[in-house]
């Protein structure tokens, strides 16, 4: 038996090599005009046959134009990356935030990717940028060179200039509908993959820097982790075996919690700002991860124990995740019954299950999907109807929710920028609608009447191996603006500069903190007169 194990994954290890040479060398060929053409008109009918809105933001005359204006452009053959480029702003023109064509980019194995590790943290991976007023700033230096400091501006790296990099690549996706805020808050968090995705993976990268006027070049090589001597590991050893129950909780937390294993932080926090915990600051920068149910179960009971009376909920930069959590949290902060969606709208039953069944991933995985597709397709045909209008949807949290019995009561203050996008957009959208939450900062990047999501499979063009991946349901809160195409908009706008990143300070979070004191001061006038 353990010989036949041992054979089974021998040969899964000589499949995925084998795969990843193929992919690999495949990069540096050539795709012929009538391949690359093949391709445009097969994307344009596969996002037709799942995209539920297709034209939301554009005509299908105009989305026509552009595909047969492509396919008139390609005069010449092409290498799968230059044909990235070329069919990456027609897709985009869908602006839709979730529908993106995947950059291709080399592949590589179990083995590789163990060895690139081994060599320490990459030169980018060393700093985090921030995009503001067209300048790209490095607000965080992780490397082991202290001179460059949080401020200094992002000139080039290897001789590639880092404002023209990103401006080349903000075409090739997009937010939802028409606001820029999702663009530039990505900008930063995305200019490594822009330089990668056109030079490849380096050990090290000359940049370019500016600060103060004073301009210099500094090579940053990979930075190897910090390692515990065999003293400082056996020591660690003891302290672990000897305080166990102190482990435990740490493991639980990250279980609970959800741990970022690269920032080294929670995904789900909590904490309490003033001496008598009056004020709660809970920041989720993700819905991905972590056991949702029990943290908000015992944040908001802490909350109601401690008497909180103001609540801070920051989902800035919170990309967004499970529809389940954004309801299950919802529910903490309504203040009545909420229907927290209306019915998503799907092309048809196969689209809904070609999406949500998508026949991806190994092959075990794979052969498990095919047993229990006829389950899930006669599941899809007895949830998903064709109304009067002729279009078909699919009702998922639709149902009259009940209030928490641990709700919330009091004042709620939301921090939004461009980097909150899908599911907290649409958190976001219920709290500003019901009334429930004053919001502080930037547009958000997803659109407050929805978005297009949901299941999101990928799509594989037959010639060029590119990789698409669209949403298939078209998901939203019952409540709508007149605006369309734009995010939430914050009650009180504010916007960082980089003399706040340079000073450590958070100037959205400063607003509320102020008005929370104002606010006091004045009932404590009132009361008094």
């Amino acid at each position: 038996m353990r010989k036949a194990i041992l054979l089974v994954l021998t040969m899964l290890l000589f499949v995925q090599c084998a795969s990843v040479k193929k992919h690999n060398v495949h990069l540096n060929d050539s795709i012929s005009i009538k391949n690359l053409k093949s391709d445009v008109a097969f994307t344009y009918r596969k996002l037709q046959k799942l995209h539920p809105n297709l034209y939301w933001y554009i005509s299908k005359k105009e989305l026509d134009y552009k595909f047969d204006s492509l396919k008139s452009s390609i005069t010449k053959p092409m290498l799968p990356f230059d044909f990235y480029t070329t069919l990456s702003p027609v897709v985009a023109a869908v602006r839709q935030g979730h529908l993106t064509v995947i950059a291709p980019s080399k592949k590589f194995t179990k083995k590789e990717v163990k060895a690139l590790l081994k060599k320490g943290i990459g030169p980018f991976s060393q700093f985090d940028y921030e995009l503001l007023n067209n300048k790209l700033y490095v607000v965080k230096n992780k490397s082991n060179n202290k001179t460059i400091k949080a401020g200094t501006e992002v000139i080039a790296a290897n001789g590639v200039n880092a404002i023209d990099l990103i401006n080349k690549n903000s075409h090739f996706f997009s937010s939802d509908g028409f606001n820029t805020t999702f663009k530039n808050r990505s900008a930063g968090k995305r200019f490594s993959s822009y330089f990668t995705n056109e030079n490849g993976i380096k050990d090290s990268v000359q940049f370019n820097f500016k600060f103060n006027d004073s301009l210099k070049t500094v090579t940053i090589s990979r930075k190897k982790e910090d390692t515990l001597s065999k003293l400082d590991k056996k020591n660690k050893k003891e302290v672990v075996s000897i305080d166990k129950v102190k482990s435990r909780e740490i493991q639980r937390k990250k279980r609970v919690n959800g741990y970022n294993k690269d920032e080294k932080n929670y995904i789900h926090d909590l904490r309490f700002l003033e001496k008598d915990s009056s004020v709660a600051i809970m920041k989720i920068s993700g819905f991905k991860k972590g056991n949702f149910r029990t943290f908000y179960k015992e944040s908001f009971s802490k909350i109601e124990e401690y008497k909180s009376n103001t609540l801070i909920l920051d989902l800035r930069d919170n990309g967004g995740g499970r529809l389940s959590e954004i309801v299950n949290l919802y529910s903490y902060l309504a203040d009545s019954s909420f229907v927290f969606l209306d019915k998503s709208e799907v092309v048809s039953k196969s689209s809904l299950f070609n999406g949500a069944y998508w026949f991806g991933g190994s092959f075990p995985i794979k052969a498990l999907k095919v047993f229990y597709s006829p389950l899930v397709y006669g599941y899809l045909l007895l949830t998903v109807h064709k109304q009067e209008n002729g279009k078909n949807y699919y009702a998922t949290h639709t149902r009259l929710h009940k209030v928490n019995k641990d709700a919330f009561q009091g004042k709620i203050y939301v921090l939004i920028n461009g980097g909150s996008f899908s599911a907290s957009s649409i958190l976001s959208t219920n709290l500003q609608g019901s009334k429930r939450a004053f919001f502080v900062g930037a547009e958000t990047g997803g659109a407050y009447n929805g978005t297009v999501a949901g299941f999101m499979p990928i799509i594989k063009l037959p010639n060029s191996d590119l990789q698409i991946r669209s949403g298939i349901m078209q998901m939203g809160s019952k409540f709508k603006m007149a605006n369309e195409g734009h995010g939430i908009f914050p009650d009180k706008e504010v916007i960082p500069t980089i003399e706040d990143r340079i000073k450590g300070i958070d100037p959205e979070l400063e607003w509320v903190l102020k008005d929370i004191k104002n606010q006091d001061s004045d009932t404590s006038k009132e009361n008094k007169s």
